[in-house]
């Protein structure tokens, strides 16, 4: 109800969701990318061109290779703990079809799996905790944030316990 008196509270949306959560908590976009020059990769094979490399016998190689990278991709976004074993398997697969995959999916397949390999391996977790939100507009919040990396405020020192036990323990 809206009177003079009290006018209606603006409406305040959250300013992220469970799905930005979700995806900024793993290495969404290279995973994206990996299992996108994976799949570029398996359709230049399926591709009607009488260019077509096939390495290997009956060109086992040409589907193995962005095979993997796909599911490197898809196992990058659904366990981000294991991400340097997959960046690592992913930049070498991805340096391995340009002689494997029609010269890796006429290069932007291969392109497209080192730059999701090289941000798989960059990608670090947030260590931070995000700032509790006050319960009531205008009510100071209760705890601070914790320190950004790099902050000058030097700490407390830490209390001192005297030389002398027996010095302490009299009254």
């Amino acid at each position: 109800m809206t009177t003079p008196d009290h006018p209606a509270a603006p409406a305040v949306r959250p300013t992220g969701g469970r799905w930005r959560h979700w995806r900024r908590g793993r290495p969404f976009t290279a995973g994206v990318l990996i299992t996108l020059g994976g799949a570029e990769m398996l359709v230049t094979l399926r591709a009607p061109l009488g260019v077509l490399l096939h390495v290997g016998p009956q060109g086992l190689a040409a589907y193995l290779v962005p095979t993997i990278l796909v599911l490197c991709g898809v196992l990058l976004i659904a366990t981000p703990q294991q991400r340097v074993f997959y960046a690592l398997l992913t930049l070498v697969l991805g340096l391995a079809s340009w002689l494997t995959s029609n010269l890796g999916g006429f290069l932007v397949g291969m392109l497209l799996a080192l730059v999701g390999g090289a941000l798989a391996f960059a990608w670090t977790p947030d260590k931070r905790r995000a700032a509790p939100t006050p319960s009531a507009p205008g009510e100071p919040v209760a705890a601070e944030a914790p320190p950004v990396a790099g902050d000058a405020t030097p700490a407390p020192p830490a209390p001192r316990e005297p030389a002398d036990r027996s010095a302490a323990d009299l009254p």
